[in-house]
């Protein structure tokens, strides 16, 4: 690999990366503010090691998001989507709408379905054992990927449970996995202004470590692009590999950037910066495959937060998963989200191939899909509104 114009001390990390020798926390936050030839060098190493564990071969799976309610009495500084129980804009679905959603997704080809809603305080911890067990009837071959380990906090307190007990009971019943997110950023000061730390860092991997230990994989995620920097993703990448080291229980990490325009967070505190830069979204999609490969090696790009443009893009820095064509998707939304709420298989698999890669349609664990999605309408952004920007593959905005 040609490192002219690098750095020694970027070269020599990745020249170490190359030999099979592991980044450290202090290494991951230089090579994540790297820019300019140091970032090429960053993106091309990341691009060796995709190309090494997955081809040129990129995945995505046909899911639809169900966010059962916006009602949310924690108030996250960074969250646009939550809701007082009396507002008029509260929404809360019943058992009947929940179960005709999943078969229409059924219908539609998903494989998945992602549930995830607010913290309603009027909801008894058993709501989430009846959401899966509804579920189920509705459609019993679907994966129900659902409830973040904040929802399972809630749960598990409401109920008097234990968070083994409480996951092992919604196990038996038929969840198939978590969504990794309200990680945020598992740093206690950064988490202190985004949430008044309601759920530490601590508790988290309190949650995920049960939720492994129990047999339920998880996602991991990242919001970045706030007010957190290079050290705090560093610290947070670092703590994702050692949690993987011990359970195994990670399928993917998925970055996802801050969206700012509807944030509280961001209308309200001066520190706040408006969501990431582009080389910020590089450097962490690209450092996080460095940083997690041979332990956690899906690394995917949300089209919600990045675009479909980046996103794209991003499969020849380090992304070898699309993520899902959602149907629904009420949270990004509400925070401002610009790039639509639903991209069709026909679609994703237009993106994957106009970046020169080869798709495959996955479960949610990674194993090739048992059903083929139809085409169906989207409701993305038009495609004439995006193929054709040119972005500067450095340049900051």
């Amino acid at each position: 690999m040609n490192f002219d114009g690098v750095s020694s001390q970027v070269r020599q990390i990745l020249e170490a990366t190359l030999k099979g020798v592991e980044v450290s926390e202090t290494q991951g936050e230089i090579l994540l503010s790297a820019d300019g030839k140091d970032l090429e060098a960053v993106m091309a190493v990341a691009n060796e090691l995709r190309l090494k564990v997955h081809g040129k071969r990129s995945s995505y799976v046909v899911t639809r998001n169900i966010n059962f309610t916006n009602v949310c009495h924690m108030g996250c500084r960074f969250c646009g989507f939550g809701q007082h129980k009396d507002s008029q804009d509260a929404e809360l679905l019943s058992m009947e709408e929940l179960g005709r959603r999943v078969v229409e997704a059924t219908e539609r080809g998903a494989t998945e379905v992602c549930i995830q809603g607010g913290l309603h305080p009027d909801l008894p911890g058993s709501y989430y054992r009846d959401i899966v067990k509804t579920v189920k009837q509705a459609s019993p071959s679907i994966h129900l990927h659902a409830f973040s380990p904040f929802e399972i906090y809630y749960g598990a307190r409401k109920s008097r449970m234990t968070y083994e007990d409480f996951l092992t009971d919604l196990k038996e019943c038929g969840l198939g996995s978590i969504p990794g997110t309200a990680a945020e950023i598992l740093d206690v000061e950064v988490r202190k202004i985004l949430t008044k730390n309601k759920l530490s860092t601590e508790s988290w991997v309190e949650i995920i470590k049960a939720a492994h230990r129990v047999g339920l994989p998880s996602t991991s995620t990242m919001m970045y692009g706030h007010v957190d920097g290079p050290s705090h993703w560093a610290a947070h990448l670092n703590l994702l590999r050692d949690i993987q080291k011990e359970t195994g229980g990670f399928s993917e990490f998925v970055p996802l950037g801050f969206v700012h325009y509807e944030s509280p967070l961001y209308l309200e505190d001066s520190r706040t910066r408006p969501g990431p830069t582009h080389r910020e979204h590089i450097a962490i999609h690209a450092v996080a495959r460095i940083m997690l490969h041979g332990y956690i090696d899906n690394i995917q790009a949300s089209w919600v937060k990045l675009g479909p443009q980046l996103a794209t893009q991003a499969q020849s820095f380090g992304v070898n998963d699309m993520g899902g064509t959602l149907m629904n998707e009420s949270i990004s939304r509400a925070a401002g989200a610009l790039y639509g709420q639903e991209v069709t298989a026909p679609e994703m698999e237009r993106m994957i191939t106009s970046a020169g890669f080869e798709p495959w349609q996955r479960s949610t664990l990674y194993r090739p899909a048992e059903v083929s999605a139809p085409a169906s309408v989207t409701t993305l952004k038009p495609r004439s509104q995006w193929q054709n920007e040119q972005i500067p593959v450095l340049e900051v905005v």
